[in-house]
């Protein structure tokens, strides 16, 4: 439980304060010092899942040994510890930019949030530099560090453009004014690369899914309900003509790529017909639901939710379901309103983090809240209890074969807490005279290797 981190030597934060054991130290002490408002989800979902806050947080202490040996001590044994720190949310930022500009004092206002001045003056050691964002054009600007310990930038300025609409995007990139953009919807692909652009596309290592919560609507308590939404759903057709090429049916809420998979899971059948006597059975032939999907979002698993959303709502509707759509912005209350158990069914997804079991099944279904509403289900204590005590497993074949077990028990009939439909090899496309990008199946390129060449 103890971990020993030895330090890269040499290097200094954007504002030259020196990187060392001392600073590291002050950015685990900070994450785990929040106030109420910085430990809500909204503000550090990450911190909450991996670690949480209080007496049962995972994280324990941290103790500079000396300049480049930094010793940290988590409270319990976990497999996910110390791939999580691999996540950009646990980046080690400058104190002195931190405290300087008052970093954790993050206030509520009303429903929304008023963030510190250190919003406007993130300081790290990367190979880019914060410049400004212009909010009024919806642009991040960063520079290359000149004085970065490792191999510099390929090109000086890197800008973050914001451009909401999809043909907006390709327009531009059809024009020249910007070198890429992320998420090509699948469409668009080949039309792309016929223009000379390049269409990079990922490793698939996410899912998207359907999530149930009885909390919303009482009616999915009952596990006839939910198997019958399942089975009455034709998944092969909607990946096949929704999702792009390379996307396959999901048969459990993480892809085959993670340890702790279960090869031996097959999909649920489509089946009107047993989608129709598991209603009858369940005395809920004319259910009627409210079904949501985000508007103003493109995401790795989900390209187009008004067409997955057309295509879900017409294989229900063949099964008798009366469907209420109910359609917001994704940062509009989309997000919010699914995780604080308000929509009774909704299309979420996770791209994975690391290859952690835990990274994908704790971030649904940990805790009480979760957004499946598991809560109320006479099995969520064994649920929890199964989470916790895989990721305490310390020996790796053991909790991945914890893993396996766990999947299949989710995906049985009795639980099934929500309807995982597929995993999509996303995309990323740039212009001719891009080089050096190489495509993550994290969504997370690193743009300094990259060149444009003239």
């Amino acid at each position: 439980m103890t971990w020993t981190f030895e330090l890269q030597d040499g290097v200094t934060f954007h504002d030259g304060t020196p990187f060392d054991a001392e600073a590291v130290c002050y950015n685990f002490e900070r994450w785990a010092d929040q106030n109420e408002v910085g430990q809500s989800p909204a503000m550090a979902y990450y911190y909450g899942n991996d670690f949480g806050f209080g007496e049962d947080s995972l994280y324990e202490s941290c103790e500079a040994v000396d300049d480049l040996t930094a010793e940290v001590t988590v409270s319990r044994v976990t497999g996910k510890f110390p791939m999580v720190l691999s996540q950009s949310s646990y980046a080690i930022q400058s104190p002195t930019a931190l405290e300087e500009y008052n970093a954790n004092d993050v206030q509520a206002e009303g429903d929304a949030f008023v963030f510190p001045e250190y919003d406007e003056h993130p300081t790290g050691t990367g190979p880019f530099k914060f410049e400004s964002y212009d909010n009024a054009g919806g642009t991040v600007t960063l520079t290359r560090n000149e004085d970065y310990w490792g191999e510099p930038a390929g090109v000086a300025e890197l800008v973050f453009k914001i451009v909401p609409d999809e043909n907006a995007r390709r327009q531009e990139l059809q024009a020249g004014t910007i070198h890429g953009y992320d998420l090509p919807n699948p469409v668009d692909w080949q039309g792309l690369e016929d223009d000379g652009n390049q269409v990079l596309i990922r490793d698939p290592f996410n899912v998207l899914y359907l999530g149930l919560n009885p909390i919303a609507d009482p009616q999915l308590a009952d596990p006839l309900v939910r198997q019958a939404l399942y089975h009455a759903i034709n998944r092969e057709q909607l990946v096949s003509s929704q999702l792009p090429e390379g996307a396959t049916v999901a048969t459990q809420f993480m892809p085959d790529t993670v340890s702790g998979y279960d090869g031996s899971l097959e999909a649920y059948e489509y089946d009107v017909e047993k989608a129709q006597q598991l209603l009858e059975e369940a005395g809920k032939s004319d259910l009627e639901i409210d079904l949501w999907y985000p508007t103003e979002v493109t995401r790795p698993y989900l390209p187009d939710p008004q067409r997955v959303y057309d295509a879900v709502k017409s294989d229900w509707e063949a099964a008798g379901i009366t469907v209420n759509p109910i359609s917001k912005p994704w940062a509009g209350g989309y997000i919010d309103g699914a995780q604080t158990s308000q929509a009774p069914a909704y299309f979420l997804g996770w791209t994975g983090d690391l290859n952690s079991a835990d990274n994908f099944l704790c971030a649904f279904f940990c805790g009480d809240e979760n957004a499946f509403g598991t809560s109320e289900y006479d099995w969520h204590d064994e649920l929890q209890e199964s989470l916790t005590a895989a990721d305490a497993e310390p020996d790796e074949d053991t909790r991945t074969g914890m893993y396996e077990e766990l999947n299949a028990q989710i995906m049985s009939e009795d639980w099934l807490p929500g309807l995982p439909i597929s995993h999509s090899p996303p995309a990323i496309v740039v212009a001719e005279n891009v080089d050096g990008l190489v495509p993550s199946p994290l969504t997370a390129e690193d743009f300094s290797t990259v060149t444009i060449s003239e």
